[in-house]
């Protein structure tokens, strides 16, 4: 079963049940047989990994500290990591993992009609990021501090979400629901709207903004701005109203 299948959907998400993951994807190289064991000490070594990292970032953090952190000797921290880069690959591996495996398994329901499955994709990312909150803080907030490859390997999860809603955004214009000149920067301009969320939750604290507004008002906005009608309103589009006169004439 996926985790996007999961019932409760969001205990897919607490971060024992992601360190299991994790434990499954680096046996070979976490040297601990026991897997309840292994799993709940890793679960306080990323639990401290976020927690520092949010606190005085990653690359100021150091295994000593993490080992002070999680309550365990530097002898135990190193059976399960070896490295900060280990460490590092280990949490944006999962982040991307479970993005990816989430977002590409739409029900069955939704997998067909392009407006509906935009909403998913919308509503779901916002309510893994909400679920994940400080793993997916961490791999934006930290990116530019991160060596090469791990910063490539941020990018490139990025780039994957943005590939999965323009391919629901191509299915939209082949159908016709969508009116979209440019789909590629139009899949690019809502990612921002959904890191929004997790990147700037004191903002919408603020506010009073519940999830399910921000889910509510990402949907509107994005349906309003591609759904096919729009272009047939008699308003001239923004772009072309700001050009000089000379532009503007065919």
């Amino acid at each position: 079963m996926t985790l996007a299948r999961r019932r409760p959907w969001t205990n897919a998400f607490a971060t024992e049940a992601l360190c299991t993951r994790i434990l499954e994807r680096h046996r070979a190289s976490i040297r601990v047989q026991k897997p309840r064991i292994a799993v709940a000490n890793l679960t306080r070594i990323i639990g401290a990994t976020l927690a520092l990292a949010n606190k005085q970032g990653f690359h100021a953090t150091t295994l000593r500290q993490l080992a002070e952190a999680s309550g365990l000797s530097m002898g135990g921290l190193y059976t399960y990591i070896d490295s900060k880069p280990r460490l590092l690959s280990m949490i944006l591996s999962e982040v991307a993992a479970t993005a990816t495996e989430v977002l590409t398994a739409p029900p069955d329901e939704v997998r067909n009609d392009a407006h509906r499955h935009l909403e998913w994709i919308i509503a779901t990312h916002i309510r893994m990021s909400e679920a994940m909150q400080p793993w997916f803080v961490f791999a934006f907030m930290e990116a530019k501090s991160f060596p090469p490859a791990e910063r490539q390997r941020a990018i490139d999860m990025e780039a994957t979400t943005e590939r999965i809603i323009a391919d629901v955004l191509r299915q939209g214009v082949a159908s016709g629901a969508f009116t979209i000149d440019h789909v590629g920067l139009t899949a690019s301009l809502i990612k921002p709207l959904l890191q929004d969320w997790y990147v700037k939750r004191a903002k919408y604290r603020k506010r009073g903004t519940s999830i399910d507004g921000y889910i509510d008002g990402v949907g509107s906005f994005v349906s309003a701005a591609i759904s096919r009608g729009n272009r047939n309103s008699g308003r001239a589009p923004a772009g072309a109203r700001a050009r000089p006169k000379q532009m503007a004439q065919p």
